[in-house]
């Protein structure tokens, strides 16, 4: 500990990362986020809506789990949505 602050031993993402031939490589964050979405795309394209499914921290605001489910219902049209809340 140093400065009442935990050393990492581990270096720290400052950008977002993709998979480029097997290999993690530095990319923008639209460059990212279009790569998340072709793939959700392509899941439900393959699988259908109800493959896709979003779990929410019950740690989360309100306004954060109500957004997750928004996601799951209007842009995955699935219900599945789960959270931790009844443990």
């Amino acid at each position: 500990m140093k400065n009442g602050r935990t050393t990492r031993s581990y270096p720290r993402l400052t950008e977002p990362l993709v998979r480029v031939n097997g290999a993690l490589r530095p990319s923008s964050w639209d460059a990212a986020l279009d790569r998340a979405a072709e793939g959700f795309r392509r899941n439900i394209d393959a699988r259908g809506p109800h493959a896709l499914g979003i779990f929410s921290c019950s740690k989360s605001t309100n306004e954060v789990n109500f957004l997750a489910q928004k996601l799951a219902r209007v842009a995955f049209g699935t219900n599945n949505i789960d959270s931790c809340n009844r443990t």
